[in-house]
């Protein structure tokens, strides 16, 4: 085998692979030993014809197809591991020469990993994300544990109020003609929360429970009921009982009630800690983005189509997966959405060229700075992953191979480089 490399435009190369004529008739005697059995040959049992004879009856290519097909699985890994390229999409094939007593030659188009020219990547100026924890802000999250454990009870002795949820029965007509979908009885509504047309809640505020109450409102000119849209209607309305939210007084006894703390000075200081860590958080992740997002802007590299369509086909296929692990096929998916997979795959494309970008520049960094994975991080993080996945160490070692265990080294190479990014960066 012999394999010969020619660069094309934007990090595309053309392979061409020639397999000995001895070689390819390894292969076409493998095709015939597979294929016999489906031919029949006058005065043979089936499948018991020889090669020649059925070479003579139809055509001397009979078996070139999947002799080719035998041919290039057999020799395109070794001929691309010859070539010292990374190849970054699906390698395309085309037969250049086939034939009797001759070698064979195929070609492959196929995208190789772009150079990158980095930029400036260090000292960066980012973006100086808020961390402080105020008291209001301890203050808005007792008020959800607040609402959290609210109890309903009975409104006595006043009108109804915005938050109340009124039982009530409603009748409407338009035209003075009652409408399908316009009455209901012992309907529960909560004032204020938007679930009827707009203006029909705000008229029942202020009115008494055990009284009846007509709400006039017009009905949008875009209501989903097209013979009732934009027309005038009258709900006439009977209140028979509300209730309202009674929120917990904040005290000892609502921490002690509530909350693992016997104090709410305790509490308190629980939930700043924990707004305090979210927070943190989530500014490292921020600066980690900006810096990363800037440096890669500052970077220079030219990405092959192909290398985007081979994303945008595992960025689909990802999505795939995760709607089925729901229960929900892509096809109905995407009939919902009204779009094709075509023009779903193309609306992936800009996501999927940042993360190559993104991927390109991180890789190239940790190039640069030398970056080197031991042995004892790969075993860390063996360990982290099988907490997560609920599974012995030991176990998913033995389900990693090479390759894998070479993802795995790579992706924590490129965690180092986003840190070197981020630390080196310079907020504002």
């Amino acid at each position: 085998m012999s394999v010969k490399v020619e660069k094309l435009e934007h990090n595309m190369v053309k392979l061409v692979v020639e397999v000995s004529a001895v070689e390819f008739a390894k292969a076409v005697q493998k095709a015939y030993l597979a294929n016999r059995g489906k031919i029949s040959i006058p005065g043979f049992r089936k499948g018991k014809a020889p090669l020649q004879l059925i070479q003579r009856m139809y055509g001397e290519g009979v078996f070139y197809e999947d002799a080719a097909n035998n041919a290039i699985n057999a020799t395109y890994d070794d001929a691309a591991k010859e070539t010292g390229l990374t190849f970054v999409s699906r390698p395309v094939f085309d037969i250049v020469d086939i034939g009797k007593d001759k070698p064979f030659v195929y070609s492959v188009e196929i995208a190789v990993k772009p150079e990158v020219t980095l930029g400036e990547y260090r000292g960066l100026t980012v973006k100086k994300q808020d961390t402080l924890v105020s008291d209001v802000d301890v203050d808005k999250e007792l008020e959800k544990e607040q609402k959290k454990n609210a109890r309903q009870v009975p409104v006595e002795g006043r009108a109804l109020e915005d938050g109340d949820i009124v039982e009530l029965d409603y009748a409407g007509t338009v035209d003075g003609e009652a409408f399908e979908g316009g009455t209901a009885t012992n309907f529960k509504l909560k004032l204020g929360s938007g679930t009827f047309i707009p203006g029909f809640e705000a008229q029942l505020i202020g009115c008494e429970l055990g009284t009846e109450k007509d709400v006039e409102v017009t009905f949008p000119e875009e209501y989903h009921a097209a013979d009732l849209a934009g027309k005038a209607a009258v709900f006439h309305c009977v209140l028979h009982s509300a209730t309202c939210e009674e929120l917990p007084e904040l005290n000892d006894d609502f921490a002690a009630d509530y909350s693992e703390f016997e104090t709410l000075a305790e509490m308190r200081e629980d939930i700043a800690k924990k707004l305090r860590e979210r927070k943190e958080s989530s500014a490292k992740t921020a600066k980690e983005n900006e810096a990363v997002d800037k440096a890669t802007a500052n970077a220079q590299m030219d990405i092959p189509d192909a290398m985007v369509d081979t994303q945008v086909n595992q960025m689909y296929m990802d999505y795939a997966r995760q709607l089925q692990s729901q229960g929900i096929p892509i096809d109905m998916y995407l009939q919902y959405q009204g779009m094709d997979e075509e023009k779903f795959k193309e609306s992936l494309r800009e996501e999927a060229l940042r993360r190559i970008r993104t991927r390109l520049v991180l890789e190239a960094v940790a190039e640069v700075e030398n970056i080197e994975i031991t042995e004892e991080q790969f075993e860390a993080e063996i360990e982290k992953m099988a907490s997560q996945y609920g599974m012995e160490k030991d176990d998913l070692k033995k389900s990693i191979g090479d390759y894998e265990k070479e993802q795995i080294m790579k992706d924590l190479a490129v965690q180092e480089a986003i840190s070197i990014l981020a630390d080196s960066a310079v907020e504002e």
